[in-house]
Order: C-alpha cells, then structure tokens, then sequence
C-alpha cells in the first residue's frame, strides 16, 4: 500500500441501558464501520462481550462514548457510563478511551431516517450507528492530528 500503515483496529462504544453499539475501524484506522447491538441484560456480561470482541478483532483501542450536556457538563447518564467503563477497564488488554458523544444518538436516527429506515425498524442498528459516529469522530481527531503533526516536522 502506498504510505497507508496497517494499525490495529479500535472499537466504539455506545451506551445505552437497553442496548449498547458497537463500531470497528478499518485495518488503516480511517474509517468506522457498524458492527455489533450489545442487548444489555446485565452489565457484566455486556462488558464480557466486549472484551470478548477486543479479542477476537485484535482491537488496540476502545473508544466509549461520553455523555455531556450541551454546556459540557456531566449528568446522570455520564455517570452511568462512567460505571460501565469500570466494570469494562479490568477486562481489557487494551486503552480505553472516553469521547464527547454529544447527540450522536440523536444524528444516527436522523441519518437512518433520511436514509428512508422507518424508526420502527431501526431499532436494532440505531445504536450501532451511533457507536459508528462516535469512532469516527475520533478517527477524524485522530488523522488530523497525524496531518498537522506530519506538516510541523522538519524535512529530512
């Protein structure tokens, strides 16, 4: 491939008390990609699942959405992730990461919509979609960050 390195996969997280979404990244780190609905019947055991999917994917990274009021603040439902992630941090092998997901969930069901899905059948991917929009908004942090680094280096 033409100056595109190979990096292991990151995942992206949405939490939700009914059903947490899962996103995986392409092997170059550039693109997110819908993956997996998580039923939450007990918080451990989704937690397992994950670090079960950080297994079986080789996955160098878990990106778990965070939750902010839109003046940044934390409410009941950050610390609710924030719960989570301490069940979750033990049983990876890997860093975790929270990210600002402010109204992603919001933007999946009008992105499924305009995309012509009926709310009523978009149930079971409107979370995955949402994972999918919080890992490639750190995606995008994350190559831009790699672009304006690679332009402040000195040539050789």
């Amino acid at each position: 491939m033409s100056g595109f390195a190979v990096v292991k996969r990151t995942i992206g997280v949405d939490y939700g008390r009914a059903r947490i979404g899962v996103a995986i990244s392409d092997e170059l780190g550039m693109l997110a990609h819908p993956l997996e609905t998580i039923p939450v019947t007990r918080l451990d055991a989704a937690a397992r699942r994950i670090a079960e999917i950080v297994r079986e994917k080789d996955v160098a990274q878990v990106v778990l959405g965070m939750p902010r009021h839109m003046n940044g603040e934390m409410g009941s439902a950050a610390a609710e992730v924030n719960a989570f992630a301490e069940k979750l941090r033990p049983l990876l092998l890997c860093e975790m990461v929270l990210w600002d997901e402010r109204l992603t969930t919001t933007a999946a069901n009008r992105a499924l919509r305009d995309s012509g899905q009926k709310t009523k059948h978009t149930r079971g991917i409107v979370d995955q979609v949402a994972a999918q929009m919080i890992l490639q908004g750190y995606l995008d942090r994350v190559q831009s960050r790699q672009a304006r680094a690679a332009l402040e280096e000195p040539p050789e």
